[in-house]
């Protein structure tokens, strides 16, 4: 919990970047809500893959190297991070720009709705470098154990968009009036000078990490020993991602007031994502150093307590939301058919969430094992549940409800899938490697 505690603030900040641009953006009508809703997937992706499928590689990397007590092996991974970032985030850029606007209108955007989502994601992901930065370097630090720091930034910067996005979005002062772009712009601005921030630090040696000022010559074990990790876990992290995109496209056929409510309901879903890797990036860290370090009864015991405690908070989360809809919907737009849709779904959906919880928590805790095969299986399954299911229940004529159980369905796959494998010693079990602990581990 003390290391959790930092690191669930500054996650829910994180999330608060995107719920923030949301308000403002509603503001602009449903058309530019139904555009974010329709970009969300994609920029919530990137997220995932940057932060915690090869953000997670990086930290599950440099956690198990201090507990081994391979300090310099550590501090070769930070220019590593660096590299991985720069040419995933050029990829990204390229991707975004050259898939978004066949993505987009394949989910059911048109006319004014794609519009918008075309000017925002336009913006925001030609500076995905940015954001690839930022999220690398904030794994690395986290991986070291230090979770105050990466939260104390992202909080701040949270704080700082509250002014910057509507005054960029709607024009004050000298500032133009952008409209959705606007808040792309402010989310950048965010990443850029959090780059600044962590690099200072890293660089500075004030950290237990102390890297050298020139880029070393990269080593294939050591991107190796980040990709084999991260790969993996981006498929996994993918697999949300293609639920909410291909459920988004389904939900389509009904409208953009639908797109809108599925959406803005599954934003809450979303907000789960970085609140459990609050717990997720602590969970990974103290699993990879006691794995590092030969302690594999430690990494057990860590993986489910974690596992608990992020189902009970997400659990609450799900109910609340379940109970009353409207206090979340509410927040974003009034239009009845949105609020249906989206009421809908949360009430069907919500009580699931306790599940996602704790799959979501047991994958980060493989992940720092560098065992990653078993939630890959759980991801895979889950998409093929609530997307089959979900295909099959319109098709029987169970309309929007066969499609959020079958949703539902999903989750609990990814759960009791996890939670079997650890149980079982699966991944887990295979960790034991090291008989005796290495001499001056780093304990995180």
């Amino acid at each position: 919990m003390r290391l959790a505690g930092p690191n669930v603030l500054m996650t829910t900040a994180q999330a608060s970047t995107g719920l923030i641009e949301t308000y403002f953006i509603a503001r602009l009508g449903t058309n530019a809500l139904a555009g974010m809703a329709l970009v969300f997937p994609m920029l919530m992706l990137v997220q995932m893959i940057s932060a915690g499928a090869v953000g997670g590689g990086m930290l599950s990397a440099v956690s198990r190297a201090l507990g081994g007590g391979r300090l310099a092996e550590a501090n070769g991974l930070v220019w590593h991070a660096v590299a991985i970032a720069v040419g995933l985030g050029v990829l990204t850029t390229v991707a975004a720009l050259l898939a978004g606007p066949h993505l987009y209108a394949a989910m059911g955007g048109s006319g004014a709705s794609l519009a918008a989502a075309l000017a925002y994601s336009d913006v925001v992901f030609a500076g995905a470098v940015l954001l690839w930065l930022f999220n690398a370097l904030a794994a690395v630090i986290r991986g070291t154990g230090n979770m105050l720091l990466p939260a104390g930034v992202m909080c701040a910067g949270t704080v700082a968009l509250i002014p910057l996005s509507p005054a960029l979005i709607f024009g004050l002062g000298p500032l133009p009036h952008l409209g959705v772009v606007g808040g792309a712009f402010a989310v950048l601005a965010y990443y850029g000078a959090g780059i600044v921030i962590f690099a200072g630090y890293l660089w500075s040696g004030r950290g237990v990490l102390h890297p050298s000022v020139r880029p070393p010559a990269l080593s294939r074990t050591a991107l190796a020993s980040i990709l084999r990790i991260g790969a993996v876990s981006a498929i996994v992290s993918a697999t949300t991602n293609v639920t909410v995109a291909t459920a988004t496209g389904l939900v389509g056929v009904a409208g953009p007031s639908a797109v809108a409510g599925y959406g803005t309901g599954a934003r809450l879903e979303y907000l789960l994502v970085p609140m459990v890797f609050g717990l997720g990036a602590p969970l990974a860290a103290m699993v990879g150093t006691a794995v590092g370090a030969g302690d594999v009864a430690r990494a057990r015991q860590v993986a489910w307590t974690g596992a608990v405690i992020a189902g009970l908070l997400a659990e609450g989360i799900g109910l609340a939301a379940a109970l009353r809809p409207e206090v979340w919907l509410h927040l974003f737009d009034q239009d009845s058919g949105m609020l249906a849709v989206g009421a809908l779904y949360l009430r069907l959906v919500g009580p699931f969430y306790g599940l996602f919880g704790v799959g979501l928590a047991l994958y980060f805790s493989a992940q720092g094992a560098g065992q990653v095969a078993w939630p890959l299986v759980a991801g895979l399954l889950r998409v093929t549940v609530a997307l089959g299911g979900g295909l099959l229940a319109l098709h029987l004529g169970y309309g929007l409800e066969g499609l959020f159980l079958a949703l539902g369905a999903g989750l609990s796959t990814l759960a009791f899938i996890n939670a079997g494998a650890l149980a079982s010693g699966a991944w887990l079990g295979r960790s034991r490697t090291t008989t005796a602990p290495p001499p001056a581990p780093h304990r995180t």
